[in-house]
């Protein structure tokens, strides 16, 4: 085969293998993937909040730009090259800093979420393509003349676009629904008359009866309960700190999220004692709200939060759907992600029926 065909390959090969990366980085969307980028890559690395939106992009954009270079022919061998093979080196450095300390266990990110890929399979990836780039660096002949300022358009161009693409915006920490009387959030506050005339309001397909705004209890409390204390997700639903509660967190076109849904609501209906049911969606896709809760069978109350604080209240390494049992805002029991610690239907109904003196234990 003929050198210049040869270097073809291999530079088509390079380019290809650098844009499916930056590409794969921005699926299935530009803010909503890079923020997961952000949050499960970076921030574990030690980028703060306010660096790790521009790093993001600025990384992306340079893959773009050195996917786009490899094709060209200006100063091919004396920037392209090397710089392909300084980024690739880093990666590879880091990876196995990673895999030393943390095992080959997680998706390394180097595909986003499209191709996970464990740190030993993506060392590997690197290391064949760094063979490729000495190789296409030996057969190529040397420099000729070369435009600078195209080098630098296509570097600084590709950059801008992830800019435009997906911009930086201010994070909202709570993004109000439309309230009314079926999503709105009632705070529950216990009672010790059990005397007394009554009304009933109806949130979603749940009926509380309420005198004063206080509930009723239908059965006398026991001693047997956790001490009350701050779960901190008071700032999302007033009242959730108190007797038995479900926080689940959803992604509004997640499948297994609405699988888990509608299992809750499956529960839900059989036990009337089962603990009411709160939603923190991720602020991705929320017009697919109403498929969600039309899927599920009920509606439950809900908030959106944006995407990043969204992965931060998930907890690191964690993913989605996520379920927490809590008691007066202590956390018994908390499923997330859809391996080991998936939402096990079975296991919960035996544990939210437990009295506090075995889940303690």
């Amino acid at each position: 085969m003929k050198k210049e065909n040869l270097s073809w390959i291999l530079r088509l090969t390079i380019s290809a293998l650098f844009i499916v990366s930056a590409v794969a980085k921005l699926y299935p969307s530009p803010y909503f993937a890079i923020s997961t980028f952000e949050v499960k890559q970076l921030y574990p690395l030690g980028f703060s909040e306010g660096f790790a939106p521009y790093f993001s992009r600025i990384l992306i954009g340079i893959e773009f730009a050195l996917g786009i270079a490899i094709l060209l022919k200006d100063y091919l061998k004396k920037i392209t090259i090397p710089a392909t093979i300084l980024l690739l080196a880093v990666f590879t450095i880091h990876l196995s800093y990673t895999t030393f300390v943390s095992g080959n266990a997680g998706n390394c990110g180097c595909f986003g979420e499209l191709i996970p890929m464990t740190p030993v399979e993506a060392i590997i990836k690197n290391i064949i393509a760094i063979g490729l780039l000495i190789w296409l660096f030996k057969i190529l002949p040397a420099d000729g003349k070369s435009n600078f300022w195209l080098l630098k358009s296509v570097g600084l161009g590709c950059v801008l676009a992830l800019f435009m693409l997906a911009p930086i915006r201010p994070v909202a920490e709570i993004v109000e629904e439309p309230i009314s009387p079926k999503n709105s959030i009632i705070e529950i506050k216990p009672s010790t008359d059990y005397i007394y005339t009554t009304e009933e309001i109806k949130i979603g397909n749940d009926s509380i009866k309420l005198k004063d705004g206080k509930e009723i209890p239908t059965e006398k409390k026991t001693e047997d309960a956790p001490k009350k204390v701050k779960s901190g997700y008071e700032k999302y639903f007033p009242g959730i700190d108190t007797d038995k509660k479900i926080l689940c967190y959803f992604v509004p076109g997640c499948d297994h999220c609405m699988d888990t849904a509608k299992e809750l609501n499956e529960m839900r209906k059989k036990d009337k004692n089962f603990p009411p049911i709160y939603v923190i969606f991720m602020n991705e896709e929320p017009e697919k709200i109403p498929t969600f809760f039309e899927f599920a069978g009920t509606k439950f109350p809900y908030k959106m939060i944006d995407v990043i604080p969204f992965w931060t209240e998930l907890g690191s390494g964690k993913d989605t759907p996520g379920v927490k049992y809590l008691w007066n805002g202590n956390e018994f029991k908390y499923y997330y992600g859809i391996n080991e610690n998936k939402f096990n239907s079975n296991e919960f109904k035996k544990i939210i029926k437990k009295p506090y003196s075995e889940l303690k234990k």
